[in-house]
């Protein structure tokens, strides 16, 4: 048995016991917010990198305007939980936090929003924002940020982070990993191989792969499958690079992208703002273009 799994576990099932008495009882025990909602900043997932010597998991959430991006301390297992949802990957059988997505749903409880709302002592704290069917008040429940990203992903609920949170989370020295998918814009990109380049039909240029589109960007019509070959004018080397340069688009200007689809190239300019969130609880899109 994984070292990782017992405690999981015992994570999954006090927060399943929590929405159990939520429902019940109409109420929970939880800490106040340390920040005022509206103060707070709504950023997207990134991408999971790692922080320090020692390599610490952290996530990473890319602030809107494409002005930083942040990294907050996570475990190894709410690491692997992030990057699933990032990569639309639905488990055969559902893990810890597909399966808590699962029991909000069934039991009718929607997830609206998480925050993650102070650091105290090096620590991350982080709340979920619960509504109950047939309630017009909301219930909020504290949370490790970790555990509340990654069922955020799993749900589409929208991540809100406090200033004093993004301020001290400036500090922290990190590194992303080239070869991991990075979502940007709504759009997530990853490397793209020969045998992926020969499967989809794609054109032997530089580039990267489209496996999931969502926001103003499906919008405008760019659809998984696709390939980016351009961002403000220069061809992105890796997700991680991808991510860099939609971060040093100039400020209030749009981001432009170039990508190649269904044997044409297309041109599309997307604000940097963070787009809405959506549920991440499905089959690729395109055959073969899973990652």
């Amino acid at each position: 048995m994984s070292p990782t799994f017992l405690p999981s576990l015992r994570r999954l099932l006090v927060l399943s016991l929590l929405v159990v008495l939520l429902v019940a009882w109409g109420q929970a025990a939880a800490r106040e917010l340390a920040a005022e909602p509206d103060t707070m900043v709504e950023v997207e997932v990134a991408t999971v990198g790692i922080a320090g010597f020692g390599g610490v998991p952290v996530v990473l959430l890319r602030e809107p305007g494409a002005r930083e991006v942040i990294p907050i301390f996570i475990g190894p297992v709410e690491a692997g939980a992030i990057l699933r949802g990032l990569s639309g990957d639905r488990p055969r059988r559902p893990m810890t936090h597909e399966l808590l997505g699962d029991v909000l749903a069934g039991i009718e409880v929607s997830l609206e929003r998480v925050y993650v709302d102070a650091i105290v002592d090096n620590t991350f704290l982080g709340m979920l924002e619960l509504r109950l069917a047939g309630r017009d008040d909301l219930v909020r429940i504290d949370s490790r940020p970790s555990d509340a990203i990654a069922l955020a992903l799993t749900t589409g609920a929208s991540i809100h982070v406090a200033p004093q949170v993004l301020e001290a989370a400036r500090e922290i020295e990190y590194e992303g990993f080239d070869d991991q998918v990075v979502v940007a814009l709504g759009i997530t990109v990853a490397p793209l191989d020969d045998d992926l380049r020969e499967a989809l039909g794609l054109p032997d240029e530089a580039g990267l792969l489209v496996s999931d589109v969502s926001g103003p960007a499906q919008a405008g019509g760019m659809a998984p499958g696709s390939m980016l070959l351009e961002v403000n004018g220069e061809t992105p080397e890796s997700p991680m690079h991808f991510l860099e340069l939609v971060r040093d688009t100039p400020e209030d200007e749009d981001a432009r992208l170039r990508y190649w689809q269904e044997g044409e190239e297309h041109e599309l300019e997307l604000s940097t703002d963070v787009p809405d969130p959506r549920p991440r609880r499905r089959e690729p899109a395109t055959p073969g273009i899973e990652t």
